[in-house]
């Protein structure tokens, strides 16, 4: 099994994990509904699918017919 040869200091460990940090989504809001949604991502209001203001799917239809 390998080991190290020397001890790794704590400054030369904490500079390797500096690249590990926690990044808040970025939110966007919807210009048709007013809705805070994640970039890119689809999202529901009052039982409609949009995307980019668009609707791609509508759920109110189906429960009518």
């Amino acid at each position: 099994m390998a080991h190290p040869k020397r001890k790794i200091s704590k400054t030369r460990r904490d500079k390797r994990r500096t690249h590990y940090k926690a990044v808040a989504p970025t939110i966007a809001k919807d210009s048709t509904t007013g809705e805070m949604h994640l970039y890119h991502r689809a999202h529901w209001h009052e039982g409609k699918l949009y995307y980019r203001g668009q609707i791609l799917i509508d759920k109110t239809e189906e429960a009518v017919a």
